[in-house]
């Protein structure tokens, strides 16, 4: 009774932000008229190969490194030592480049702690003017980062909390951005074999960033003045809010032979995931993993959003399909593994998006 209270008032906390009254009815505060108003919209990004595969529907599921984009709280799961890198091609053919690195460590008998940076490769821009249209200057390349620290703990047999803080860099050659943002979340197990799963997370919660730098301001001739002289003006750059959203996951794994359940053979694990966005349209995700032995996993997975199937009137290069596939193979006296994973998240325009990640458990 008292593990089922905790549930209900961690949901509810999480909830309010995103809930306001209106008329003595609840709705959601999330609003699609209000798209494109935030801003470091990196942070909606997954870096990782595995969890996207899903389509991020795996909320209630994610464990070790990976959880730490989707739900923090996962990250409680690392046995020992996780290090995991993953390289993306980002929306392919259009040159975009997403590096990922992070290790988490277990530290006590229930935590865990977790490091994990992404950065956005743009390649070289070309320098234009308005005396230069097309280019000639040089080049230049934004670059914005990402850096996570996390701490998540086993607070019983069956639930887990989790927390981290980001650090958020966007920056060219003139003008720059920071700012940080936290995330929490809570994972939820039962059953005999912890087969039913349930999560939620919230998101990118932070104060306001700004645009700041020399980029920003220019010179122009001092008004009356005979001598030529010149001044520098400054301008000032609005402020913009960070693009925090709210997950609702849950899952179950079923195990479709008698053995199976003791010696893991063949699993099918469902997950599903509503997220509502603050600036954005809520989003439903549904995915489908089969495990053999944990050696080999197959997946699939669908987001769905209002207007997707329209090409009129869908609001995103992503079209809701993506795939994906680990090859985990153990090595050593102490069962580590190691393994590759692979995602493809289906767009139109663009050839999709690839991403690729090699992962090493100690």
């Amino acid at each position: 009774m008292i593990k089922k209270k905790l549930i209900i008032l961690t949901i509810l906390s999480f909830s309010l932000p995103f809930i306001k009254d209106w008329g003595g009815a609840c709705i959601f505060a999330g609003n699609p008229d209000r798209a494109g108003q935030a801003g470091a919209t990196e942070l909606l990004i997954n870096p990782w190969a595995r969890s996207s595969g899903w389509a991020g529907a795996n909320v209630a599921g994610a464990k070790g490194l990976e959880a730490m984009f989707l739900n923090v709280a996962g990250t409680a799961f690392t046995k020992r030592t996780e290090l995991l890198f993953t390289r993306t091609q980002w929306l392919k053919g259009s040159d975009i480049n997403i590096n990922a690195f992070g290790l988490t460590q277990r530290v006590g008998e229930t935590g865990a702690i977790g490091f994990a940076i992404m950065a956005m490769d743009f390649g070289d821009i070309e320098i234009t003017s308005f005396e230069k249209p097309e280019g000639g200057l040089g080049t230049y390349s934004p670059q914005f980062l990402n850096i996570s620290l996390s701490y998540a703990k086993g607070f019983s047999d069956n639930i887990y909390g989790g927390i981290a803080a980001k650090i958020i860099t966007e920056k060219t050659s003139n003008i720059n951005a920071r700012g940080i943002a936290l995330d929490a979340g809570i994972q939820y197990v039962a059953g005999k074999n912890d087969q039913l799963k349930f999560g939620v997370s919230l998101k990118n919660i932070g104060p306001r960033m700004k645009f700041s730098g020399d980029g920003l301001s220019f010179k122009t001739p001092v008004p009356s003045s005979t001598l030529g002289t010149t001044m520098t003006v400054e301008q000032r750059s609005s402020q913009y809010e960070l693009p925090s959203f709210l997950n609702i996951g849950v899952g179950y794994d079923l195990y479709i032979l008698e053995d199976s359940i003791s010696k893991k053979t063949h699993r099918i694990t469902t997950m599903g995931n509503y997220s509502s966005y603050s600036f954005g349209k809520d989003q439903f995700k549904i995915g489908v993993e089969y495990g053999w032995k944990e050696i080999l996993m197959l997946r699939v997975g669908y987001c769905y959003e209002k207007g997707i199937l329209k090409t009129e009137e869908r609001t995103s290069a992503f079209t809701g399909p993506s795939a994906g596939f680990t090859f985990e193979m153990p090595f050593g006296k102490n069962k580590s593994t190691f393994a590759i994973d692979y995602s493809y998240r289906a767009t139109n325009p663009f050839n999709g998006t690839h991403s690729i990640g090699a992962r090493i458990n100690l």
